[in-house]
C-alpha cells in the first residue's frame, strides 16, 4: 500500500511554464530551505502550481507498477508531492548506486574552493605515481578533470576494482569516454589532499551543512552512499540553489557551471558525473557508440541529473524550478544509468505539470 503525502498551504507561487528553448533560471530570493536538524519541511499544494490533478493518480499508480520506493517533486524548494510505496517508508535508507558520483563531484569543487587541490592538476599529484598500470608518461596525462569527465583513458572493462593492477592504459587521456569505477579516486585525491578520512571531510564539508542523513558502504570496490529520500531531496535542492544552502555557498556556482556542462568533446551529454539532457548526442555506459538524440527528449532541455543504477534518480530542472527524486528497483530491466524509463516517466511527469 502506498503512502501520499500531499500537503496544502496558504501561499500562491506562480509557475512559470517555459518553453524549452528559453530555460529561466531559478529565482534564488524565492528559495525555501528546510531548516537543518529538523523533519519540518514546508509545502505546496499542486493547485496552487496550476497542475493537472487529474494526473496525479495515474502518475503514482504507474510509478508503483514500476517498482518505485519513493518519490518527491521540489517547486522552489517546498515539496509538492512526496509518496512512498511497496514497503518503503520516510525514514528507510535506500542506495544511491551511481547517482551518489554528483556527491563526489560536488566535494571535489568544494575542496578546490578550499584550495586544497586543482582538477586541472594530474592525479598523481596527490596519490603519487604508480596508482595505475599505465606507463609513466601516460599516467601523468590523466587529470583530477578526466576523472570527473569519465575520459581517463584507462580499460574501463576489467571490472570495478580500482587497484592499479586493474587500471590500464587503452587510449591517452581525453580522447576516449568510458563509464568507469575509476572517478572513485578522486576520493582518495580528496582524503590526501585535506589530510582527512574521505567520510570526515564529506560529512564536515557537504552533508552535516545541509542536513542530510546516510552514510558510505563499500561494497564489491564500489563506495555507495545509502539514505533516506529527503536527503537526496536536500542535496538535489542545494545544486538548484546554484551550490548555496541559505546563506551559507557549499560549493561555488561557478565549479557547479562546469559540472553541469559538457565536459569533454566526446559525450556531450555528460559533465562532472552529471547526465546533460538537451545536447545532439550521447553516449552510454559499456558502450562506445554515439546515439544522436536528446538524452531524455520528453524532459525539458535544460534538466541535468544524477543517474543511478536500477532507476535511482535526481533530476534538476532550472526551468520549471522543480527538483525531482526516484528512488527504487529497476523499472523494468537492470540498467547502470539512464533508461527507457527515464523518457517514460517524464511522459507522465508532463501530463501531470503542463
Amino acid at each position: 500500500m502506498k503512502q501520499l503525502f500531499l500537503f496544502l498551504t496558504i501561499v500562491s507561487v506562480s509557475f512559470f511554464n517555459c518553453s524549452k528553448s528559453e530555460p529561466i533560471p531559478p529565482t534564488i530570493d524565492s528559495l525555501y530551505f528546510p531548516p537543518i536538524n529538523s523533519d519540518s519541511w514546508e509545502t505546496k499544494s499542486i493547485s496552487d502550481l496550476g497542475w493537472n490533478a487529474n494526473k496525479l493518480q495515474p502518475l503514482l499508480d504507474y510509478l508503483e507498477e514500476k517498482n518505485t520506493r519513493s518519490f518527491i517533486i521540489l517547486h522552489n524548494g517546498k515539496i509538492v508531492i512526496e509518496a512512498y510505496m511497496n514497503g518503503h517508508s520516510a525514514s528507510t535508507p535506500w542506495y544511491w548506486a551511481s547517482a551518489g558520483k554528483t556527491l563526489t563531484t560536488t566535494v571535489s569543487g568544494i575542496a578546490q574552493d578550499d584550495g586544497l587541490l586543482n582538477i586541472h592538476n594530474k592525479v598523481s599529484d596527490y596519490l603519487g605515481t604508480g596508482w595505475t598500470s599505465a606507463t609513466l608518461a601516460k599516467e601523468n596525462l590523466i587529470t583530477c578533470k578526466n576523472l570527473l569527465s569519465m575520459d581517463s583513458g584507462l580499460d574501463d572493462t576489467i571490472g570495478d576494482d580500482v587497484s592499479a593492477a586493474n587500471l590500464q592504459y587503452v587510449a591517452d587521456s581525453g580522447t576516449r569516454w568510458a563509464y568507469h569505477n575509476v572517478y572513485v579516486k578522486m576520493q582518495d585525491v580528496v582524503a590526501a589532499a585535506s589530510s582527512q578520512s574521505w567520510d570526515n571531510y564529506f560529512n564536515t564539508n557537504l552533508r552535516d551543512k545541509i542536513g542530510m542523513s546516510g552514510s558510505w558502504t563499500n561494497l564489491n570496490h564500489l563506495n555507495v552512499y545509502w539514505s533516506n529520500t529527503r536527503s537526496m531531496a536536500r542535496f538535489g535542492l542545494m545544486i538548484y540553489a546554484k551550490g548555496k544552502w541559505e546563506d551559507t555557498q557549499i560549493v561555488s556556482e561557478n565549479f557547479l557551471n562546469e559540472a553541469t556542462n559538457t565536459s569533454q568533446e566526446i559525450n556531450k551529454a555528460y559533465g562532472y558525473l552529471w547526465w546533460l539532457n538537451g545536447k545532439p548526442s550521447y553516449h552510454l555506459p559499456q558502450s562506445q557508440f554515439e546515439f544522436n538524440d536528446e538524452l531524455i527528449p520528453n524532459a525539458p532541455s535544460d534538466t541535468y541529473a544524477a543517474l543511478g543504477k536500477n532507476d535511482q534518480k535526481i533530476y534538476v530542472i532550472p526551468s520549471k524550478e522543480l527538483v525531482i527524486i526516484r528512488m527504487g528497483e529497476a523499472a523494468d530491466d537492470d540498467n547502470f544509468a539512464l533508461s527507457s524509463f527515464d523518457n517514460d516517466l517524464w511522459g507522465k511527469i508532463n501530463e501531470l505539470i503542463e
